[in-house]
């Protein structure tokens, strides 16, 4: 089992340099062809779980984060540019890659948050507000905010936390002027993206972007967006406040690490176990439909 910091080896591509593994992507710079230069950025199908990258994969999920990126990118243009150049990639990586421009990346995890749950409930227990934004009284899990809300965190290193910062961070590290354009664009996108959802009855709880910057100055996203490995979807039929929600993430996986029936200690600091089948299929399953509900295609 692969312990926490521990990414397996990411396979070799002809004309492309390997760069960087994280817990679901390896990045690549192609090295010929008519995009040498850009950046190859593949999705696998590997899936992590507190801090622990897991032996068992979920068949297809690198090429349904691939895919859903790109359509949320197609109905994002006119908010914000992104940085794929083109879908054109090796035979072997096919689907579950694109080819983007290399950006200036921000070191700040750009969160916007529509409804409480998570670490941003937790501040909210012991705070009565979430990175520097106050919230009415008698909020519960679940509920929805009065109006959305810009939620940065830092980014951290695999095995470390990312910490939940207020815009004054922000603005240390980006400038003023940088915290604002980053917290503008991302309550924008929030906003255009959860009204989709919704129309597809689904609730887009929050979701976590990446920007970064071009040659010339202009603020384009990066990374993946608005897949379930970035973001909280909920059931909107299912939703009730007061209770931890059905999502389309690996919530399946959660849940029956830390059930009886996996046997596993998380104090322990030992790995989990592997996956049983039903659990792989059943997190595939969850993937899948997100993918065919916000879409309308099938997979």
């Amino acid at each position: 089992m692969a312990e926490t910091g521990a990414i397996p080896a990411a396979p070799p591509i002809e004309g492309a340099q390997h760069l960087h593994s994280g817990k679901v992507r390896d990045l690549y710079e192609l090295t010929e062809g008519p995009y040498a230069g850009a950046l190859l950025m593949v999705a696998s199908d590997r899936i992590s779980a507190y801090d622990f990258i897991l032996d068992a994969t979920i068949p297809d999920k690198g090429e349904i984060l691939t895919r859903m990126s790109l359509w949320w990118f197609d109905r994002l243009e006119d908010i914000v540019p992104h940085h794929v150049l083109s879908t054109d990639v090796p035979a072997a990586v096919r689907g579950r890659a694109v080819v983007c421009e290399k950006l200036s990346m921000f070191p700040v995890e750009c969160v916007a948050r529509g409804y409480l749950t998570g670490s941003g409930l937790s501040d909210y227990r012991a705070t009565g507000e979430v990175c520097g934004n106050p919230l009415p009284a008698g909020l519960e899990d679940g509920s929805r905010l009065p109006e959305p809300i810009f939620t940065p965190a830092t980014k951290a290193d695999f095995g470390d936390h990312d910490e939940n910062v207020d815009l004054d961070a922000v603005a240390a590290v980006v400038g003023p002027g940088g915290a604002a354009r980053l917290r503008d664009l991302t309550l924008e996108v929030y906003a255009r993206a959860e009204s989709i959802a919704r129309e597809q009855g689904i609730i887009l709880a929050d979701t976590k972007l990446e920007f970064g910057d071009r040659a010339d100055g202009t603020t384009a996203l990066g990374d993946e967006v608005l897949t379930p490995d970035s973001s909280r979807f909920w059931p909107l039929a299912e939703w009730q406040p007061g209770r931890t929600q059905p999502s389309y993430d690996k919530q399946v996986v959660r849940n029956w690490l830390t059930s009886p029936e996996s046997g596993w200690d998380r104090a322990s600091g030992e790995a989990p176990p592997p996956l049983p089948p039903e659990v792989v299929e059943r997190t595939r399953a969850r993937y899948v439909e997100a993918y065919e509900r916000l879409t309308g295609e099938r997979w």
